[in-house]
């Protein structure tokens, strides 16, 4: 596969700031919370489908996320997905994880394995065909 160079935006431009996947949850929101992020992150299919969502969704963030090779992808795409889908933060999702089962968490990076591809080839061929204008 090509390789890809590592993009940089502006935090407040990328839509997980907007989003709030950074944001501390505190009491029963953040109790409430974590039960519905280990039921979704638990069921790979759905969190998987909602990975995807999360390509066409956050362009800004998944360029600079994804673009970089030295971070965990397929943690961010899952902490991204788990906040566009129940609006859950980057922390939450973090602690559901460690109740998920082993075979859980095989299957949860699958579909982030998945969905990586999917933004690399759709990636390169923008980028391509950007090039063959010029």
């Amino acid at each position: 596969m090509k390789r890809i160079k590592k993009i940089y935006h502006h935090y407040r431009k990328c839509e997980e700031f907007k989003a709030g996947m950074w944001r501390l949850t505190k009491g029963r929101e953040r109790e409430d919370l974590l039960k519905r992020a280990i039921k979704f992150t638990g069921n790979a299919n759905l969190y998987g489908s909602w990975m995807i969502k999360v390509l066409d969704k956050w362009p800004c963030s998944c360029e600079h996320n994804l673009s970089d090779i030295t971070m965990n992808r397929q943690a961010w795409i899952g902490h991204a997905a788990c906040c566009l889908a129940i609006g859950c933060s980057e922390e939450i999702t973090r602690l559901a994880w460690h109740h998920l089962t082993q075979r859980q968490q095989d299957e949860a990076n699958a579909m982030a394995d998945k969905a990586i591809v999917k933004w690399e080839k759709e990636y390169i061929q923008r980028k391509n065909k950007q090039l063959s204008l010029f």
